[in-house]
């Protein structure tokens, strides 16, 4: 999918992945309209900011109608917009549970379906759904964000083979490791601090969007990024208990640093 002259929006834009895509994107020629619920985090010129919580199905609606209005169409939807939450699953309550699905798996499945009746009408188009690479290998210290991720991936994949021969296709990215503000804004409480210090593992978002970009660009199915993340997918592929053993134990190892 060309990014150059297309009709694209943009969802949790205001940092991290998404305003390095942003950035990246307008860069190589995208006319953009980007939600979040902080605007105006950078100033791109051309570039249309909408505030919105997309946990709300009528604001989600309403910033899909203005962003088509304003862009005079769609060619592609990025879903970003997510969030984080280090709570085992014992301790979580209701309304974080919900926060976190109705974020991170309903708002993109209903932008989504907004946007496919327009793509399907012109017979081009591309919904874009930042996963993680938790949704291919669960991470037990991030557990509940895991489900919402797999839930994620799995939508997309299906919808790209409901979408077959339409003009119309999906791309899934898993992120692994980004340095970004993502583990400083979860809903609730604190990633444990060893898992802190494998910062130093991490790419930048700008690296990140650069992989996005292309990936959307060659049409890829899939989007690992680092490509590095594909070897730990292929791991937990063909020894599933070896890696399920090492990530317990180094969760209770985090528990323990946490503590």
């Amino acid at each position: 999918m060309r990014i150059d002259g297309s009709k694209t929006l943009l969802t949790g834009a205001s940092t991290g992945i998404g305003a390095s895509l942003a950035k990246l994107m307008h860069a190589r020629g995208a006319k953009l309209v980007l939600v979040s619920r902080k605007t105006h985090s950078y100033e791109l010129p051309g570039v249309h900011w909408i505030s919105a919580d997309l946990t709300d199905p009528k604001q989600r609606a309403s910033a899909f109608a203005e962003a088509v209005q304003i862009l005079g169409g769609i060619d592609i939807l990025v879903n970003n917009a997510g969030v984080g939450a280090y709570t085992p699953t014992a301790q979580i309550d209701d309304a974080t549970w919900d926060h976190l699905y109705e974020l991170n798996l309903n708002a993109p499945i209903h932008l989504s379906r907004l946007a496919l009746p327009a793509l399907l009408a012109q017979r081009r188009g591309l919904i874009v759904n930042i996963c993680s690479i938790a949704s291919l290998v669960p991470l037990p210290w991030f557990t509940l964000y895991s489900t919402t991720k797999a839930a994620l991936l799995s939508f997309t994949h299906g919808l790209r083979m409901e979408l077959d021969q339409t003009g119309v296709t999906t791309t899934a990215v898993c992120p692994g490791y980004v340095k970004t503000p993502f583990q400083a804004n979860v809903i609730t409480g604190k990633p444990p601090l060893l898992l802190q210090k494998t910062k130093r593992f991490a790419i930048t978002p700008e690296d990140c969007a650069v992989d996005i970009a292309n990936g959307i660009e060659s049409d890829k199915r899939t989007v690992v990024s680092p490509p590095s993340g594909h070897l730990l997918n292929a791991l937990y592929f063909f020894f599933p208990k070896l890696i399920d053993w090492q990530f317990a134990r180094y969760n209770r190892n985090l528990e323990k640093a946490a503590n």
